[in-house]
Protein backbone atom coordinates (compact mmCIF):
# COMPACT_ATOMS: atom_id res chain seq x y z
CA UNK A 1 0.00 0.00 0.00
CA UNK A 2 1.51 3.73 -1.10
CA UNK A 3 1.83 6.37 1.22
CA UNK A 4 -1.03 7.94 -0.12
CA UNK A 5 -3.19 5.64 0.38
CA UNK A 6 -2.73 4.32 4.23
CA UNK A 7 -3.19 8.25 4.52
CA UNK A 8 -6.27 8.24 2.64
CA UNK A 9 -7.24 5.37 4.31
CA UNK A 10 -6.63 6.77 7.86
CA UNK A 11 -8.68 9.86 7.04
CA UNK A 12 -11.55 7.27 6.43
CA UNK A 13 -11.09 5.44 10.01
CA UNK A 14 -10.61 8.76 11.68
CA UNK A 15 -14.00 10.35 10.32
CA UNK A 16 -15.93 6.93 11.06
CA UNK A 17 -14.71 7.18 14.17
CA UNK A 18 -15.60 11.02 14.79
CA UNK A 19 -18.82 10.00 13.19
CA UNK A 20 -19.85 7.17 16.03
CA UNK A 21 -17.74 9.39 19.40
CA UNK A 22 -20.12 11.98 18.03
CA UNK A 23 -22.83 10.10 18.98
CA UNK A 24 -21.53 8.95 22.56
CA UNK A 25 -18.95 10.86 24.51
CA UNK A 26 -17.65 10.71 27.84
CA UNK A 27 -17.81 14.52 29.48
CA UNK A 28 -14.21 15.52 29.86
CA UNK A 29 -12.74 13.06 27.84
CA UNK A 30 -14.78 13.07 24.30
CA UNK A 31 -14.79 9.23 24.09
CA UNK A 32 -17.14 6.97 24.31
CA UNK A 33 -17.14 3.79 26.91
CA UNK A 34 -16.91 0.48 25.73
CA UNK A 35 -18.40 -2.62 27.33
CA UNK A 36 -17.76 -5.72 26.11
CA UNK A 37 -20.77 -8.76 26.77
CA UNK A 38 -19.21 -12.05 26.39
CA UNK A 39 -20.54 -15.33 26.55
CA UNK A 40 -19.30 -18.83 26.27
CA UNK A 41 -19.68 -21.81 23.89
CA UNK A 42 -22.69 -20.53 21.95
CA UNK A 43 -23.70 -20.67 18.34
CA UNK A 44 -25.83 -17.77 17.12
CA UNK A 45 -28.96 -19.48 18.61
CA UNK A 46 -31.30 -16.83 18.93
CA UNK A 47 -34.34 -15.32 17.26
CA UNK A 48 -32.23 -12.91 15.04
CA UNK A 49 -30.51 -15.43 13.82
CA UNK A 50 -33.62 -17.14 12.90
CA UNK A 51 -33.38 -19.63 15.70
CA UNK A 52 -36.86 -18.20 17.46
CA UNK A 53 -36.72 -21.85 20.07
CA UNK A 54 -36.61 -19.81 22.79
CA UNK A 55 -37.21 -16.00 23.37
CA UNK A 56 -33.97 -13.90 24.39
CA UNK A 57 -35.99 -10.34 25.26
CA UNK A 58 -32.36 -8.33 26.48
CA UNK A 59 -30.25 -9.67 23.85
CA UNK A 60 -32.79 -9.47 21.24
CA UNK A 61 -33.00 -5.54 22.28
CA UNK A 62 -29.81 -4.68 21.75
CA UNK A 63 -30.21 -6.33 18.16
CA UNK A 64 -32.94 -4.16 17.87
CA UNK A 65 -31.14 -1.35 18.67
CA UNK A 66 -27.72 -2.15 17.38
CA UNK A 67 -25.56 -4.01 14.67
CA UNK A 68 -26.63 -7.96 13.99
CA UNK A 69 -23.26 -9.22 12.39
CA UNK A 70 -24.31 -12.30 10.11
CA UNK A 71 -20.39 -13.87 9.76
CA UNK A 72 -18.51 -13.27 12.78
CA UNK A 73 -16.29 -15.97 13.04
CA UNK A 74 -13.04 -17.58 15.97
CA UNK A 75 -9.98 -18.11 14.96
CA UNK A 76 -10.44 -21.49 16.69
CA UNK A 77 -13.47 -23.48 18.11
CA UNK A 78 -12.11 -23.16 22.26
CA UNK A 79 -12.03 -20.48 24.44
CA UNK A 80 -7.96 -19.99 25.21
CA UNK A 81 -6.91 -19.57 22.09
CA UNK A 82 -9.69 -17.17 20.80
CA UNK A 83 -9.29 -15.06 23.69
CA UNK A 84 -5.22 -14.75 22.99
CA UNK A 85 -6.86 -13.56 19.21
CA UNK A 86 -9.10 -11.05 21.16
CA UNK A 87 -6.58 -9.49 23.21
CA UNK A 88 -3.53 -8.96 20.86
CA UNK A 89 -5.37 -8.52 17.32
CA UNK A 90 -2.76 -11.61 16.70
CA UNK A 91 -3.51 -15.14 15.25
CA UNK A 92 -2.94 -17.39 18.02
CA UNK A 93 -1.34 -19.60 15.78
CA UNK A 94 1.36 -17.23 14.90
CA UNK A 95 2.86 -17.10 18.58
CA UNK A 96 2.49 -19.99 19.74
CA UNK A 97 -1.45 -19.85 21.72
CA UNK A 98 -3.08 -22.03 19.58
CA UNK A 99 -2.81 -25.15 21.77
CA UNK A 100 -5.11 -26.20 24.34
CA UNK A 101 -3.93 -25.24 26.80
CA UNK A 102 -0.17 -24.33 26.94
CA UNK A 103 -0.07 -25.08 30.91
CA UNK A 104 -2.21 -28.22 31.15
CA UNK A 105 -1.83 -31.88 30.18
CA UNK A 106 1.96 -32.22 31.07
CA UNK A 107 1.44 -35.71 31.72
CA UNK A 108 -0.18 -36.85 28.62
CA UNK A 109 2.37 -35.02 26.11
CA UNK A 110 5.48 -35.32 28.11
CA UNK A 111 5.86 -31.56 27.72
CA UNK A 112 6.18 -28.29 30.42
CA UNK A 113 4.39 -26.26 31.17
CA UNK A 114 4.67 -22.86 29.11
CA UNK A 115 3.17 -19.79 27.83
CA UNK A 116 2.20 -18.39 24.38
CA UNK A 117 4.84 -15.41 23.69
CA UNK A 118 3.64 -12.89 21.24
CA UNK A 119 6.21 -10.81 19.72
CA UNK A 120 8.13 -8.02 21.31
CA UNK A 121 6.29 -4.97 21.94
CA UNK A 122 2.63 -6.72 21.68
CA UNK A 123 0.38 -4.67 24.28
CA UNK A 124 -2.73 -6.32 25.28
CA UNK A 125 -5.89 -4.13 23.97
CA UNK A 126 -6.87 -3.18 27.64
CA UNK A 127 -3.58 -1.44 28.21
CA UNK A 128 -3.37 0.26 25.05
CA UNK A 129 -6.73 1.62 26.21
CA UNK A 130 -5.29 2.15 29.46
CA UNK A 131 -2.40 4.14 28.03
CA UNK A 132 -4.86 6.35 25.68
CA UNK A 133 -6.76 7.58 29.28
CA UNK A 134 -9.45 4.74 29.11
CA UNK A 135 -10.18 3.07 33.35
CA UNK A 136 -10.16 -0.90 31.97
CA UNK A 137 -11.80 -3.40 33.77
CA UNK A 138 -11.80 -7.19 33.35
CA UNK A 139 -14.87 -10.04 35.62
CA UNK A 140 -12.86 -11.94 35.89
CA UNK A 141 -11.64 -14.66 32.96
CA UNK A 142 -7.88 -13.74 32.07
CA UNK A 143 -7.02 -17.63 30.28
CA UNK A 144 -5.33 -15.81 27.35
CA UNK A 145 -2.26 -18.22 27.47
CA UNK A 146 -0.19 -15.90 28.63
CA UNK A 147 -0.26 -14.06 32.30
CA UNK A 148 -1.42 -10.52 31.58
CA UNK A 149 1.59 -8.36 32.94
CA UNK A 150 0.01 -5.82 35.48
CA UNK A 151 0.15 -2.85 32.75
CA UNK A 152 -3.31 -5.03 31.53
CA UNK A 153 -6.02 -3.59 33.59
CA UNK A 154 -6.76 -1.08 36.49
CA UNK A 155 -8.79 -3.75 37.75
CA UNK A 156 -8.88 -7.70 36.98
CA UNK A 157 -11.41 -9.84 39.35
CA UNK A 158 -14.76 -10.56 40.89
CA UNK A 159 -15.21 -6.72 42.03
CA UNK A 160 -14.29 -5.52 38.85
CA UNK A 161 -16.66 -2.55 37.78
CA UNK A 162 -16.99 0.65 35.92
CA UNK A 163 -18.02 1.58 39.09
CA UNK A 164 -15.02 2.40 40.16
CA UNK A 165 -13.49 4.56 37.31
CA UNK A 166 -12.56 8.29 38.47
CA UNK A 167 -15.04 10.66 36.99
CA UNK A 168 -13.01 12.20 34.32
CA UNK A 169 -11.99 8.77 32.55
CA UNK A 170 -14.06 6.75 29.86
CA UNK A 171 -13.99 3.02 30.71
CA UNK A 172 -13.58 -0.30 28.80
CA UNK A 173 -15.12 -3.15 30.86
CA UNK A 174 -15.24 -7.10 30.11
CA UNK A 175 -17.91 -9.00 31.96
CA UNK A 176 -17.75 -12.46 30.97
CA UNK A 177 -20.86 -15.19 31.62
CA UNK A 178 -20.06 -18.43 32.02
CA UNK A 179 -23.62 -20.38 32.74
CA UNK A 180 -23.60 -21.64 28.75
CA UNK A 181 -20.13 -22.87 29.33
CA UNK A 182 -20.03 -26.75 27.86
CA UNK A 183 -19.96 -27.66 31.76
CA UNK A 184 -23.53 -26.63 32.13
CA UNK A 185 -24.07 -29.95 30.32
CA UNK A 186 -22.62 -32.13 32.40
CA UNK A 187 -25.08 -34.10 34.84
CA UNK A 188 -26.06 -33.70 37.74
CA UNK A 189 -27.23 -30.57 35.71
CA UNK A 190 -26.65 -27.49 37.99
CA UNK A 191 -23.93 -28.25 39.87
CA UNK A 192 -20.67 -26.35 38.25
CA UNK A 193 -17.43 -25.96 39.73
CA UNK A 194 -16.56 -22.95 37.21
CA UNK A 195 -20.56 -21.86 37.11
CA UNK A 196 -20.67 -18.11 38.74
CA UNK A 197 -23.88 -15.61 38.06
CA UNK A 198 -23.80 -11.52 38.57
CA UNK A 199 -25.84 -10.37 42.14
CA UNK A 200 -26.59 -6.45 41.55
CA UNK A 201 -28.94 -4.20 43.22
CA UNK A 202 -29.70 -0.93 42.32
CA UNK A 203 -27.57 0.96 45.25
CA UNK A 204 -24.77 -1.54 45.15
CA UNK A 205 -21.49 0.35 44.24
CA UNK A 206 -20.33 -3.11 42.60
CA UNK A 207 -21.12 -5.71 41.31
CA UNK A 208 -19.59 -9.39 42.23
CA UNK A 209 -19.55 -12.80 40.26
CA UNK A 210 -20.19 -15.45 42.91
CA UNK A 211 -20.27 -18.97 43.32
CA UNK A 212 -23.65 -19.83 42.47
CA UNK A 213 -25.23 -21.87 44.85
CA UNK A 214 -29.01 -21.81 43.95
CA UNK A 215 -29.01 -24.38 41.70
CA UNK A 216 -27.57 -27.26 43.90
CA UNK A 217 -30.13 -29.88 43.10
CA UNK A 218 -32.07 -30.60 40.04
CA UNK A 219 -35.60 -30.34 41.35
CA UNK A 220 -37.61 -27.92 39.92
CA UNK A 221 -38.06 -26.06 43.24
CA UNK A 222 -34.26 -25.18 43.35
CA UNK A 223 -33.21 -25.47 39.46
CA UNK A 224 -34.72 -21.67 37.71
CA UNK A 225 -36.67 -23.28 34.46
CA UNK A 226 -36.83 -21.32 31.67
CA UNK A 227 -37.84 -23.41 28.93
CA UNK A 228 -39.90 -25.84 29.39
CA UNK A 229 -38.77 -29.63 29.02
CA UNK A 230 -42.02 -30.44 26.76
CA UNK A 231 -40.24 -28.44 23.81
CA UNK A 232 -38.96 -30.13 20.64
CA UNK A 233 -35.42 -28.75 20.08
CA UNK A 234 -34.09 -28.35 16.38
CA UNK A 235 -31.18 -31.29 16.41
CA UNK A 236 -28.42 -30.60 13.94
CA UNK A 237 -28.35 -33.70 11.34
CA UNK A 238 -24.74 -34.89 12.81
CA UNK A 239 -26.48 -34.84 16.16
CA UNK A 240 -29.44 -38.19 16.50
CA UNK A 241 -32.70 -36.80 17.79
CA UNK A 242 -32.55 -38.71 20.98
CA UNK A 243 -34.12 -38.05 24.77
CA UNK A 244 -30.72 -37.79 26.03
CA UNK A 245 -29.75 -35.49 23.16
CA UNK A 246 -32.87 -33.24 23.85
CA UNK A 247 -32.52 -33.42 27.13
CA UNK A 248 -28.74 -31.36 26.74
CA UNK A 249 -30.69 -29.11 24.03
CA UNK A 250 -33.06 -27.83 26.60
CA UNK A 251 -29.90 -27.31 28.99
CA UNK A 252 -28.32 -25.41 26.21
CA UNK A 253 -31.07 -23.37 25.91
CA UNK A 254 -32.14 -22.86 29.54
CA UNK A 255 -28.40 -21.89 30.20
CA UNK A 256 -28.97 -19.47 27.47
CA UNK A 257 -32.00 -17.70 28.86
CA UNK A 258 -30.97 -17.50 32.14
CA UNK A 259 -27.59 -15.77 30.89
CA UNK A 260 -30.13 -13.42 29.44
CA UNK A 261 -31.22 -12.39 32.39
CA UNK A 262 -27.75 -11.70 33.55
CA UNK A 263 -27.08 -9.43 30.79
CA UNK A 264 -30.16 -7.59 31.30
CA UNK A 265 -29.03 -7.42 35.00
CA UNK A 266 -25.43 -5.59 33.09
CA UNK A 267 -27.77 -3.30 31.02
CA UNK A 268 -30.20 -1.95 34.09
CA UNK A 269 -27.44 -0.94 35.59
CA UNK A 270 -25.67 0.67 32.96
CA UNK A 271 -28.77 2.71 32.52
CA UNK A 272 -29.27 3.26 36.14
CA UNK A 273 -25.90 4.47 35.88
CA UNK A 274 -26.67 7.29 33.40
CA UNK A 275 -24.36 5.86 30.67
CA UNK A 276 -26.62 3.39 28.43
CA UNK A 277 -26.15 6.63 25.83
CA UNK A 278 -23.07 7.19 26.21
CA UNK A 279 -21.76 3.46 26.09
CA UNK A 280 -21.08 1.39 22.73
CA UNK A 281 -21.54 -2.33 23.89
CA UNK A 282 -20.84 -5.05 22.07
CA UNK A 283 -22.07 -8.63 22.58
CA UNK A 284 -20.44 -12.52 21.41
CA UNK A 285 -19.48 -15.31 22.50
CA UNK A 286 -16.19 -16.82 22.71
CA UNK A 287 -16.74 -19.53 19.95
CA UNK A 288 -19.37 -22.08 18.84
CA UNK A 289 -21.90 -24.22 20.72
CA UNK A 290 -21.35 -26.53 23.49
CA UNK A 291 -22.48 -29.80 22.08
CA UNK A 292 -20.56 -32.99 20.43
CA UNK A 293 -19.01 -31.88 16.96
CA UNK A 294 -19.18 -28.04 17.82
CA UNK A 295 -16.88 -26.72 20.34
CA UNK A 296 -13.07 -27.33 19.50
CA UNK A 297 -13.84 -28.23 15.88
CA UNK A 298 -13.17 -25.71 13.23
CA UNK A 299 -16.33 -26.54 11.29
CA UNK A 300 -18.50 -23.16 11.58
CA UNK A 301 -20.59 -25.18 14.08
CA UNK A 302 -17.68 -24.61 16.30
CA UNK A 303 -16.47 -21.19 15.31
CA UNK A 304 -19.77 -18.84 14.07
CA UNK A 305 -20.61 -16.94 16.57
CA UNK A 306 -23.61 -14.02 17.20
CA UNK A 307 -21.75 -10.89 17.60
CA UNK A 308 -24.27 -7.49 18.18
CA UNK A 309 -23.20 -4.19 18.58
CA UNK A 310 -24.84 -1.70 20.18
CA UNK A 311 -24.04 2.47 19.27
CA UNK A 312 -25.89 5.18 21.36
CA UNK A 313 -28.43 7.17 20.49
CA UNK A 314 -29.93 4.51 17.73
CA UNK A 315 -26.74 5.25 15.82
CA UNK A 316 -27.10 2.26 12.86
CA UNK A 317 -30.19 0.57 14.75
CA UNK A 318 -31.60 -2.67 13.35
CA UNK A 319 -29.68 -3.25 10.52
CA UNK A 320 -27.75 -6.37 9.60
CA UNK A 321 -24.05 -6.36 8.55
CA UNK A 322 -23.16 -9.32 6.45
CA UNK A 323 -19.23 -8.94 5.87
CA UNK A 324 -17.04 -11.49 7.05
CA UNK A 325 -15.40 -10.53 10.52
CA UNK A 326 -12.45 -12.59 12.74
CA UNK A 327 -11.71 -11.83 15.90
CA UNK A 328 -8.36 -10.44 15.26
CA UNK A 329 -10.64 -7.56 13.93
CA UNK A 330 -12.16 -6.99 17.41
CA UNK A 331 -8.69 -5.23 19.02
CA UNK A 332 -8.80 -2.61 15.93
CA UNK A 333 -12.01 -1.69 15.77
CA UNK A 334 -11.87 -1.31 19.24
CA UNK A 335 -9.53 0.73 18.89
CA UNK A 336 -10.97 2.75 16.15
CA UNK A 337 -14.17 3.23 18.18
CA UNK A 338 -12.42 4.76 20.93
CA UNK A 339 -9.72 7.05 18.41
CA UNK A 340 -7.21 5.25 19.22
CA UNK A 341 -4.47 4.34 16.25
CA UNK A 342 -3.97 0.96 15.40
CA UNK A 343 -0.38 -0.42 15.88
CA UNK A 344 0.98 -1.63 12.56
CA UNK A 345 1.33 -5.03 13.98
CA UNK A 346 -1.83 -5.89 14.83
CA UNK A 347 -3.37 -9.09 12.06
CA UNK A 348 -6.87 -7.52 11.85
CA UNK A 349 -8.49 -4.93 10.50
CA UNK A 350 -11.27 -2.06 11.99
CA UNK A 351 -14.70 -3.47 10.36
CA UNK A 352 -16.32 0.42 11.43
CA UNK A 353 -15.12 0.58 7.66
CA UNK A 354 -17.78 -0.17 6.11
CA UNK A 355 -15.10 -0.47 2.55
CA UNK A 356 -13.02 -2.55 4.45
CA UNK A 357 -14.13 -6.14 3.42
CA UNK A 358 -12.70 -9.03 4.19
CA UNK A 359 -12.43 -11.98 1.44
CA UNK A 360 -11.49 -14.63 3.75
CA UNK A 361 -11.72 -15.24 7.67
CA UNK A 362 -8.86 -18.22 8.69
CA UNK A 363 -8.98 -20.46 11.64
CA UNK A 364 -6.60 -23.36 13.28
CA UNK A 365 -6.72 -26.38 15.30
CA UNK A 366 -3.87 -27.95 17.03
CA UNK A 367 -3.83 -29.67 21.00
CA UNK A 368 -6.76 -29.84 22.71
CA UNK A 369 -5.88 -31.40 26.59
CA UNK A 370 -4.12 -34.33 25.58
CA UNK A 371 -4.65 -34.83 22.01
CA UNK A 372 -3.00 -32.92 18.84
CA UNK A 373 -4.41 -32.75 15.90
CA UNK A 374 -3.10 -29.80 13.10
CA UNK A 375 -5.56 -28.36 10.93
CA UNK A 376 -5.99 -25.25 9.37
CA UNK A 377 -8.81 -23.39 7.36
CA UNK A 378 -10.15 -20.65 5.57
CA UNK A 379 -13.74 -18.98 4.46
CA UNK A 380 -15.34 -16.66 2.56
CA UNK A 381 -19.14 -15.84 2.07
CA UNK A 382 -19.68 -19.44 0.56
CA UNK A 383 -16.66 -21.96 0.60
CA UNK A 384 -14.83 -23.35 3.57
CA UNK A 385 -11.36 -25.19 2.72
CA UNK A 386 -9.53 -27.28 5.34
CA UNK A 387 -6.55 -28.77 5.39
CA UNK A 388 -5.61 -31.94 7.58
CA UNK A 389 -2.06 -32.29 8.39
CA UNK A 390 -2.69 -35.59 10.55
CA UNK A 391 -4.80 -37.22 7.91
CA UNK A 392 -4.22 -40.45 9.25
CA UNK A 393 -5.69 -40.27 12.19
CA UNK A 394 -8.77 -39.78 13.26
CA UNK A 395 -11.32 -36.60 13.46
CA UNK A 396 -12.81 -37.49 17.11
CA UNK A 397 -10.20 -36.64 19.83
CA UNK A 398 -11.41 -39.02 22.96
CA UNK A 399 -11.20 -35.87 25.56
CA UNK A 400 -12.06 -36.46 28.69
CA UNK A 401 -13.84 -32.72 29.78
CA UNK A 402 -16.25 -33.71 26.59
CA UNK A 403 -17.35 -36.68 27.57
CA UNK A 404 -18.35 -35.56 30.52
CA UNK A 405 -21.39 -34.37 28.45
CA UNK A 406 -24.53 -37.06 28.28
CA UNK A 407 -24.84 -36.72 24.23
CA UNK A 408 -21.52 -37.32 23.58
CA UNK A 409 -21.56 -40.53 25.75
CA UNK A 410 -24.81 -41.30 23.76
CA UNK A 411 -22.96 -40.96 20.78
CA UNK A 412 -19.85 -43.02 21.73
CA UNK A 413 -22.10 -45.48 22.40
CA UNK A 414 -24.77 -45.81 19.23
CA UNK A 415 -20.85 -45.38 17.30
CA UNK A 416 -19.87 -48.52 19.10
CA UNK A 417 -23.11 -50.19 18.11
CA UNK A 418 -22.78 -49.63 14.70
CA UNK A 419 -26.43 -47.25 15.17
CA UNK A 420 -25.35 -44.31 13.70
CA UNK A 421 -26.02 -42.55 10.61
CA UNK A 422 -23.87 -41.66 7.40
CA UNK A 423 -23.96 -37.76 8.61
CA UNK A 424 -23.71 -38.59 12.47
CA UNK A 425 -21.00 -41.12 11.77
CA UNK A 426 -18.86 -38.84 10.05
CA UNK A 427 -16.99 -37.89 12.85
CA UNK A 428 -15.77 -41.21 13.92
CA UNK A 429 -13.76 -41.65 10.81
CA UNK A 430 -10.66 -43.29 11.35
CA UNK A 431 -8.96 -41.27 8.71
CA UNK A 432 -9.32 -37.46 7.46
CA UNK A 433 -9.16 -36.36 3.86
CA UNK A 434 -6.31 -34.62 3.39
CA UNK A 435 -8.55 -31.70 1.61
CA UNK A 436 -12.14 -30.82 2.53
CA UNK A 437 -13.98 -28.29 0.94
CA UNK A 438 -17.13 -27.23 1.98
CA UNK A 439 -20.17 -24.88 0.13
CA UNK A 440 -21.49 -23.61 3.19
CA UNK A 441 -24.12 -21.50 1.70
CA UNK A 442 -25.97 -25.18 0.28
CA UNK A 443 -24.17 -27.30 2.99
CA UNK A 444 -24.09 -25.15 6.33
CA UNK A 445 -23.70 -28.31 8.65
CA UNK A 446 -20.14 -29.06 6.17
CA UNK A 447 -21.01 -32.67 5.85
CA UNK A 448 -20.78 -32.82 2.09
CA UNK A 449 -16.91 -32.41 1.08
CA UNK A 450 -16.43 -31.25 -2.70
CA UNK A 451 -12.85 -31.45 -2.66
CA UNK A 452 -11.95 -34.25 -4.43
CA UNK A 453 -15.00 -33.30 -7.35
CA UNK A 454 -13.06 -32.03 -10.37
CA UNK A 455 -15.70 -29.00 -11.09
CA UNK A 456 -14.18 -27.57 -7.67
CA UNK A 457 -10.81 -28.63 -8.54
CA UNK A 458 -9.98 -24.38 -9.38
CA UNK A 459 -12.32 -23.67 -6.07
CA UNK A 460 -9.94 -25.97 -4.03
CA UNK A 461 -6.63 -24.75 -5.70
CA UNK A 462 -7.48 -21.09 -4.86
CA UNK A 463 -8.58 -20.99 -1.48
CA UNK A 464 -5.62 -23.71 -1.16
CA UNK A 465 -3.14 -20.60 -2.52
CA UNK A 466 -4.82 -18.17 0.36
CA UNK A 467 -4.03 -20.49 3.10
CA UNK A 468 -0.74 -20.81 2.19
CA UNK A 469 0.13 -17.01 1.91
CA UNK A 470 -1.82 -16.80 5.24
CA UNK A 471 0.42 -19.27 6.78
CA UNK A 472 3.46 -17.65 5.67
CA UNK A 473 2.23 -14.20 6.19
CA UNK A 474 2.26 -14.97 10.32
CA UNK A 475 4.68 -17.31 9.99
CA UNK A 476 2.99 -20.33 11.51
CA UNK A 477 4.50 -23.44 10.26
CA UNK A 478 2.05 -26.60 11.13
CA UNK A 479 4.24 -28.99 11.03
CA UNK A 480 6.28 -27.72 13.13
CA UNK A 481 6.03 -30.40 16.92
CA UNK A 482 5.17 -28.44 20.39
CA UNK A 483 8.21 -29.13 21.64
CA UNK A 484 10.23 -27.38 18.78
CA UNK A 485 7.66 -24.68 19.36
CA UNK A 486 8.54 -24.20 22.96
CA UNK A 487 12.55 -24.34 21.92
CA UNK A 488 11.74 -21.26 19.62
CA UNK A 489 9.17 -19.40 22.06
CA UNK A 490 12.45 -19.63 24.88
CA UNK A 491 14.98 -19.16 22.35
CA UNK A 492 16.68 -22.70 22.82
CA UNK A 493 16.75 -22.21 26.67
CA UNK A 494 15.66 -25.24 28.52
CA UNK A 495 13.32 -23.10 31.24
CA UNK A 496 10.60 -20.57 30.94
CA UNK A 497 13.09 -16.88 30.49
CA UNK A 498 12.60 -14.65 33.19
CA UNK A 499 12.02 -10.89 32.70
CA UNK A 500 14.61 -8.93 33.90
CA UNK A 501 13.90 -6.91 37.66
CA UNK A 502 13.84 -3.27 37.15
CA UNK A 503 16.28 -1.03 37.77
CA UNK A 504 15.36 2.59 39.72
CA UNK A 505 17.32 5.36 39.31
CA UNK A 506 16.43 9.11 40.79
CA UNK A 507 18.16 12.11 39.11
CA UNK A 508 17.39 15.14 38.19
CA UNK A 509 14.54 15.57 39.98
CA UNK A 510 13.20 12.72 38.44
CA UNK A 511 12.45 9.25 38.89
CA UNK A 512 13.46 6.60 35.66
CA UNK A 513 12.42 2.93 35.62
CA UNK A 514 14.53 0.52 33.38
CA UNK A 515 14.39 -3.30 32.76
CA UNK A 516 16.58 -4.73 30.13
CA UNK A 517 14.64 -7.49 29.00
CA UNK A 518 13.58 -6.53 25.77
CA UNK A 519 9.74 -5.86 24.69
CA UNK A 520 9.33 -6.11 28.87
CA UNK A 521 6.70 -3.32 30.25
CA UNK A 522 6.78 -1.69 33.79
CA UNK A 523 4.36 -1.25 35.96
CA UNK A 524 4.44 0.86 39.51
CA UNK A 525 3.04 1.72 42.50
CA UNK A 526 3.40 3.82 45.77
CA UNK A 527 3.57 0.93 48.50
CA UNK A 528 2.03 3.71 50.68
CA UNK A 529 -0.51 5.70 48.77
CA UNK A 530 -3.69 4.56 49.55
CA UNK A 531 -5.44 6.54 46.94
CA UNK A 532 -3.60 4.71 43.98
CA UNK A 533 -4.07 0.92 44.79
CA UNK A 534 -4.11 0.32 41.27
CA UNK A 535 -0.42 -0.95 39.66
CA UNK A 536 0.33 2.35 37.45
CA UNK A 537 1.72 1.78 33.57
CA UNK A 538 5.50 3.41 33.62
CA UNK A 539 5.57 5.31 30.39
CA UNK A 540 8.13 8.08 31.23
CA UNK A 541 10.23 9.52 34.14
CA UNK A 542 8.12 10.23 37.18
CA UNK A 543 8.16 12.69 39.52
CA UNK A 544 9.53 12.55 42.81
CA UNK A 545 7.44 12.00 45.36
CA UNK A 546 7.91 10.80 49.14
CA UNK A 547 7.25 7.21 49.84
CA UNK A 548 8.17 3.76 48.92
CA UNK A 549 8.47 3.01 45.18
CA UNK A 550 7.41 -0.97 43.73
CA UNK A 551 8.17 -1.51 40.70
CA UNK A 552 7.73 -4.66 38.41
CA UNK A 553 8.80 -5.87 34.88
CA UNK A 554 6.87 -8.17 32.69
CA UNK A 555 7.18 -9.42 29.27
CA UNK A 556 4.41 -11.27 28.23
CA UNK A 557 5.22 -15.07 28.02
CA UNK A 558 7.86 -14.41 30.15
CA UNK A 559 7.81 -15.27 33.72
CA UNK A 560 7.48 -12.40 35.80
CA UNK A 561 10.10 -10.07 37.27
CA UNK A 562 10.51 -9.76 41.19
CA UNK A 563 9.25 -6.59 42.59
CA UNK A 564 11.91 -4.08 42.62
CA UNK A 565 11.34 -0.96 46.11
CA UNK A 566 13.42 1.85 46.67
CA UNK A 567 12.07 4.45 49.20
CA UNK A 568 12.08 7.70 47.82
CA UNK A 569 12.74 10.97 49.87
CA UNK A 570 11.49 14.32 48.53
CA UNK A 571 14.37 15.87 49.66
Amino acid sequence: MTMHNMKLKLTKVVAIVLLIVSHSVTANTGQPNILWLVIEDMSPLLPMYGDSTISTPNISQLANEGVVYNNAFSTSGVCAPSRAALATGLYPNSFGANNMRTSSNTAETGLPKYEAVPPVNTKMLSQLMREAGYYTTNNYKTDYQFKAPKTAWDENGIFAHWRNKPSNKPFFSIFNFTTTHESGLFEPYGIRKLEQRHYFSSDEKKIALLPNDHRIKTNEETTPVHIDKATRFPVPPYLPDTPTVQNDLWKVYNNLAETDKQIGAIVSALKNDGLLENTIIVFYSDHGGPMPRQKRLIYDSGLKVPLIIRFPKGYKAGTIDERLVSFVDFAPTTLAMAGISIPEYMHGHSFLDTSNERQYIYAAADRFDGFTDTIRAIRDNCYKYIRNYRPNEPYYLPVAYREKIPSMRELLRLQKDDALNKAQGQWFRKEKDDHELFNVCNDPHELSNLAYIENYKTKREEMGDALELWLADIKDDPLMKERQLIDKLWNGKTSQPTTEAPKIAVQNGKVTITSETKGAFISYRMKNDETSPHWQIYQKELPIKQGILEAIAHRPGYIESAPISLAIDAD
